[in-house]
């Protein structure tokens, strides 16, 4: 049968004739179920055209019989319920039973974030990262292994921006920039691992010059788009 969708509501006179087509092929008055599945529509509509069908065939007799309304246990269905968001038809998601349980992650995040750690402080001494004393004249005691920062702003980055792509709390394009700026730092996360581990194995204590600038420009990339990413998160919360 043609889909009688529209993307506006359509006034019962307007959905009559299809649903006189509708009777026509089962042999008689459609149930309020049915109206509303096929039309995509609410009870009271459905109930509305059933009315007039049931008017038309009393006054044509070529009409089919009304028949009788579906049990109260069949207009329940789950199929023929309204939701909440206004979108008639729409199938209702039975409650979910008891949820997985996410402990076991932890377990396995525990090795992954000590070997990635480490191969990421182990670029960074490859690579020029190293002790600082960030507070000359102020606290000449105090230092730094610029080295930490590999780790925390590229996997932190990653990981955030892959709870915002598969937390569905957000719009289309801020959905789309968290997915493909998490894929690009989970590659190149990757690729600082099999960076630090083939100069290792090669006992290469000094990185050549294109892996040491791109390991340098790491700081300011993730700085980027994370403040790009928040903002597109906030853009979107105040939508």
């Amino acid at each position: 049968m043609q889909n009688t969708t529209a993307a506006y509501p359509r006034p019962v006179a307007d959905l009559v004739p299809g649903a006189l087509a509708l009777a026509d092929q089962l042999g008689e008055i459609p149930s309020r179920n049915r109206l509303m599945r096929e039309f995509k529509i609410g009870a009271p509509k459905a109930d509305a055209i059933r009315a007039e069908l049931a008017a038309k065939t009393e006054t044509d007799p070529g009409t089919p019989e009304p028949v009788q309304d579906v049990p109260a246990e069949s207009a329940a269905e789950p199929i023929a319920q309204v939701t909440a968001d206004g979108h008639p038809g729409t199938e209702t998601v039975p409650a979910a039973g008891r949820r997985a349980v996410v402990w076991p992650v932890v377990l396995l995040a525990l090795p992954a974030f000590v070997a990635i750690w480490s191969g990421w402080v182990g670029l960074g001494g490859l690579t020029g990262f190293g002790v600082v004393h960030p507070l000359p004249g102020i606290a000449d005691g105090f230092s730094i292994n610029t080295a930490i920062t590999l780790p925390i702003g590229v996997e932190t980055y990653g990981a955030y921006a892959l709870y915002v792509w598969l937390s569905g709390r957000v719009p289309g394009r801020v959905r789309r920039f968290a997915k493909w700026s998490a894929i690009a730092s989970l590659v190149v996360g990757a690729l600082g691992q099999v960076a630090y581990h083939l100069l290792v194995a090669a006992g290469i204590t000094s990185a050549p010059w294109w892996i040491t600038t791109a390991v340098a420009c790491l700081p300011v990339a993730v700085l980027g788009m994370g403040a790009a990413l928040a903002h597109l998160v906030r853009e979107g919360s105040d939508q």
